[in-house]
């Protein structure tokens, strides 16, 4: 991710927790939270996400960051825990389906 889509997305973090103003040490903190959250989802997933699209991962990179930042993260996993699981089968499946086309496109 370049630091530009980066920056994006700490503004789309900011917006979605309705933060309108500028601080240094909230927009650090925040972007801690929003890489641990990527870390976070990375590692459930099996693969590194896409961040930027409109899709389950950013949502729940948003949830991620919004339960981190409410000092309530022990609970994320068990609140979002069938979307997690349709994160973690969904790219399981994906990358099921890449193996069997590369097997059968080397014979």
């Amino acid at each position: 991710m370049s630091e530009e889509e980066f920056l994006n997305l700490l503004q789309d973090t900011k917006d979605y927790l309705h933060i309108s103003w500028y601080d240094e040490k909230t927009d650090k903190n925040l972007s801690g939270m929003i890489r641990r959250g990527m870390s976070h989802l990375n590692k459930i997933a099996g693969v590194t996400l896409n961040f930027i699209e409109e899709d389950l991962p950013r949502q729940l990179l948003l949830d991620y960051v919004r339960y981190a930042n409410s000092q309530a993260l022990e609970v994320f996993n068990t609140n979002f825990q069938s979307e997690l699981l349709e994160l973690n089968l969904d790219y399981a499946i994906k990358q099921q389906k890449e193996g069997a086309i590369d097997e059968n496109q080397s014979t």
